[in-house]
């Protein structure tokens, strides 16, 4: 356990920046996941609106550094290229 305060306020940023971190990655997987289950059962209208909300959901992971932003791209364009956009 941390012994000095600043040590301590540290170790409360860590706990609350780690849930955040947690639920951005947790609603980017989920957006992904939701996509390709709509493109599996041939869904394409809806998951094209799906494809937006997975993008946003990858675009701010990126920004706030839970993933790198290449990954965020890499998936993005994968996703793209399902749906058999450009």
């Amino acid at each position: 356990m941390p012994i000095t305060t600043s040590a301590k306020k540290a170790l409360r940023q860590n706990i609350s920046r780690r849930k955040k971190n947690l639920q951005k990655k947790e609603a980017y997987k989920k957006a992904v996941k939701e996509f390709r289950k709509l493109v599996a059962g041939k869904d394409l209208t809806k998951a094209a609106a799906e494809l937006t909300k997975a993008f946003k959901a990858l675009d701010k992971a990126a920004k706030t550094g839970v993933i790198k932003k290449n990954k965020a791209s890499r998936l993005k364009s994968r996703l793209a290229k399902k749906l058999g956009r450009k």
